[in-house]
């Protein structure tokens, strides 16, 4: 059996243990996320490889959505298993929902600590008369700004409000920001698959290795205030250098003196020195 039918395999094997959400660890270096969502509308079970080869295998109950899930592998490059069972004979609102926000969930945990990713992305899919701009941030900020106008309420038996409510879903369990902008578009299927194309497309940029950054975490600087046994309070900027690979620190002094605090400047006193450098490792750690 190829490795390709093997993952499927794993995939579909999903049990109804009773519990409203749970994660299995995945295999050591790998960039896998898996979780399972039980609740009272839905049983849903995701798993997603970040490294993938673009496999998809999605079956939600939901053709349309299964369609768009099938983008987000096939543009991605990931490999995105999902099983799904809901109240769809009522709507398909909950089961879209806690798809969303289990692959939010995997996401964030496949992506484990985020060292050495580019962290953003930023592409525009067009689909004929259609254009869509995503742009997106790694950044554990969950924030949406959604603007698409689809100008009808169903595509086939699809409530196309339920394209909102899907990204929203994830942005909150996977903590990124996510920006959805529609520049051009009239059909309301080429609208809705060119987001989807589009997302796929600006999280592989995002999830991908940058190998200049050494497996160091991108960041911006974080303010943080320091108090030293003098009482002379400093109030810092931290950045990681990822070129040399050591914490720039540049920082004012209650009297506004301003410098690089590493590797110069050092306080006269030792326990000051060991504390200040215990919170520039917890700040760049957090």
């Amino acid at each position: 059996m190829d490795a390709r039918r093997s993952i499927v395999t794993r995939a579909s094997l999903v049990e109804d243990n009773g519990s409203p959400i749970t994660s299995s660890t995945p295999d050591a270096g790998a960039r896998i996320g898996e979780v399972k969502r039980v609740t009272k509308e839905t049983n849903v079970a995701v798993r997603i490889n970040l490294d993938g080869l673009g496999i998809a295998d999605s079956s939600t109950g939901i053709p349309f959505l299964d369609h768009m899930l099938d983008q987000l592998a096939s543009h991605g490059l990931f490999d995105v298993h999902v099983r799904a069972t809901g109240d769809i004979h009522n709507d398909d609102h909950h089961t879209n929902e806690d798809v969303a926000l289990a692959i939010g969930s995997a996401l964030l945990q496949g992506l484990g600590d985020r060292k050495g990713i580019n962290r953003f992305g930023d592409f525009s899919a067009p689909l004929d008369e259609a254009l869509i701009h995503v742009s997106l941030d790694l950044s554990g900020r969950p924030h949406l700004s959604y603007d698409l106008h689809i100008p009808t309420e169903r595509v086939g038996t699809y409530d196309t409000q339920l394209v909102e409510h899907f990204f929203q879903s994830l942005v909150n369990t996977s903590g990124m920001t996510l920006h959805i902008r529609q520049l051009a578009g009239k059909n309301s299927h080429h609208i809705i698959e060119a987001t989807f194309k589009a997302f796929a497309r600006a999280l592989r940029q995002a999830t991908e290795y940058d190998p200049r950054r050494h497996g160091t975490v991108p960041r911006f600087e974080t303010f943080s205030v320091y108090k030293d046994c003098m009482n002379n309070y400093i109030f810092g900027f931290f950045k990681w250098d990822c070129i040399e690979n050591v914490p720039s620190f540049y920082v004012i002094l209650k009297r506004g003196f301003v410098t690089h605090l590493i590797p110069s400047l050092r306080q006269k006193c030792d326990d000051c020195n060991h504390k200040l450098f215990s919170l520039i490792k917890a700040v760049l750690l957090q």
